[in-house]
């Protein structure tokens, strides 16, 4: 995405005490967020409309497995500070990109339009 707008999202896992949050919680409340901002722009009188593009996501996970054979993974999305709990080496960055879609009423997909206001520290 060299040299295309990026949208700055900024998790704060400090809030609530805890230091790492599911990576599927993560994309959950991104998603949340994409709906809201499509939700503003429909509103009478909005007369400039965003197309959403490629989300590009980078966190710093680790990786935890449930005991027994049937063991869960898991991928825990890990504030850039770190964890304790967390050896450095038992953490991967990686990096999402997210082709956001939006499901009409006839089971066709496109891209959302969305609208906001500016965020802080959003570049």
């Amino acid at each position: 995405m060299d040299g295309a707008p990026v949208a700055s999202y900024h998790l704060d896992m400090a809030s609530g005490g805890e230091s790492e949050v599911e990576l599927a919680d993560l994309i959950r409340q991104l998603r949340e967020e994409i709906k809201a901002a499509a939700t503003a722009g429909a509103e009478p009188g909005e007369t400039l409309r965003f197309e959403v593009g490629p989300v590009e996501v980078e966190v710093t996970v680790a990786v935890s497995r449930e005991a027994g054979a049937n063991g869960k993974v898991r991928f825990w999305v890990v504030d850039a500070g770190g964890d304790s709990r967390f050896a450095r080496s038992a953490t991967q960055r990686i990096t999402l990109t997210l082709h956001p879609k939006e499901v009409t009423p006839d089971g066709t997909t496109r891209s959302p339009l969305i609208s906001g206001d500016e965020v802080d520290g959003e570049r």
